[in-house]
């Protein structure tokens, strides 16, 4: 067994509840600078959030953060900045709603035939900024920024009546998909929690097994850690930017899933956007780890839920987004803040236990 480290522990423990403190006040004398009461802010906050309907509001609006911030942090673990999930989620579901409209086949092989498409569409266009970043040395921040655009441009050309899609009212989307299409729902009261739900929880599960439990994923982080290391060590660098790349879109493609399978049933003008630069948020604010952004990913569901409310009890619209900045850059900061402490209380350690054993040698001499 190992030996159980109490300052491990509690450095641990400290780093949130610093985050968390520090957040607080920071947002507290913010709301406060506006003249509004910030306590009263926060009560109104959790009674809403505690409310049955704003519980299965949040956790259905969890589900997309999630998978979006699963996406972010597979190239986060290797040192990659996939900026690009948002226009992965959002080209893969426009492709997998286009597929899914024009077929009718039972449920069991129509529905996991636009998930298998909207998947291989995110790592097919992840797979081209991997693909830069390795042949031609292009930064994958620079290469997913203009995919981003490229992705609602070619959206924009198929999103017309005629081509992939049908005009209703105001609105242009594509054809609708079957009934078999519909994903299942698991019910509560007073509405159903998406089913997709449970597609995230295993897309988390297997996000930590093989990143964490297999030697693919040891690899993945290495070179994350150290390309050159790895390459010693026989790992190819220019192969596993492009998994990593691969992988990151295939999970991206996910994101757009629980609202297309399970709320709109067709790709519109109105579908959701911007998910893919919260899931960056969130991937930050969980560490990249599966259930820190569970955490990250309720959260932010709970203030987008509870924002609404301190609308109307006269509060700024745009404090939820501050409260939202404030909270990501406390958890950045105070996780390295303690992790600095950490390592400067490692290396006092190693400093003493390294003078006492040149003492017991100087000792050791005078007695011989």
């Amino acid at each position: 067994m190992k030996k159980f480290d109490k300052n491990k522990v509690i450095l641990g423990i400290a780093a949130p509840l610093l985050a968390i403190v520090a957040a607080l006040v920071i947002t507290s004398v913010i709301i406060a600078a506006t003249g509004k009461d910030p306590f009263h802010a926060y009560e109104v906050m959790v009674d809403f959030g505690s409310k049955a309907d704003s519980q299965v509001w949040i956790i259905n609006k969890a589900t997309p953060y999630y998978l979006s911030a699963l996406a972010v942090a597979i190239g986060f673990r290797m040192n990659l900045f996939n900026i690009g999930v948002d226009g992965q989620y959002r080209i893969a579901a426009f492709f997998a709603a286009a597929v899914g409209g024009a077929l009718t086949l039972p449920g069991i092989i129509q529905i996991p035939v636009i998930i298998i498409v909207a998947m291989l569409v995110g790592a097919l266009w992840a797979g081209i900024a991997g693909l830069l970043k390795t042949t031609r040395g292009v930064s994958e921040v620079i290469s997913t920024i203009m995919l981003n655009a490229i992705g609602a441009s070619v959206i924009a050309y198929f999103l017309k009546d005629g081509r992939l899609a049908v005009k209703e009212g105001n609105l242009v989307h594509t054809p609708y998909l079957p009934d078999s299409a519909h994903f299942f729902e698991i019910p509560t009261t007073p509405k159903p929690i998406y089913g997709f739900v449970v597609i995230a929880v295993l897309a988390g599960i297997a996000y930590w097994f093989v990143l964490g439990r297999t030697r693919f994923g040891f690899d993945l982080r290495t070179v994350g850690r150290s390309e050159s290391a790895a390459q010693a060590s026989g790992v190819s660098v220019k192969r596993m930017v492009i998994t990593a790349m691969l992988l990151s879109g295939a999970m991206a493609g996910l994101v757009g899933m629980p609202t297309l399978l399970g709320v709109s049933y067709n790709y519109g003008t109105d579908f959701p956007a911007g998910i893919g630069f919260t899931g960056i948020a969130i991937a930050l604010l969980g560490r990249n780890h599966p259930i820190g952004m569970v955490a990250g990913a309720l959260l932010w569901g709970f203030l987008d839920r509870t924002g609404t409310q301190l609308e109307f009890e006269g509060y700024a619209q745009e404090i939820v987004g501050v409260i939202q900045g404030v909270i990501v850059l406390c958890v950045v900061i105070a996780y390295e803040l303690v992790r600095r402490y950490g390592l400067k209380m490692q290396q006092r350690k190693v400093g003493e236990e390294l003078a006492a054993q040149a003492r017991k040698s100087d000792k050791a001499e005078v007695s011989a």
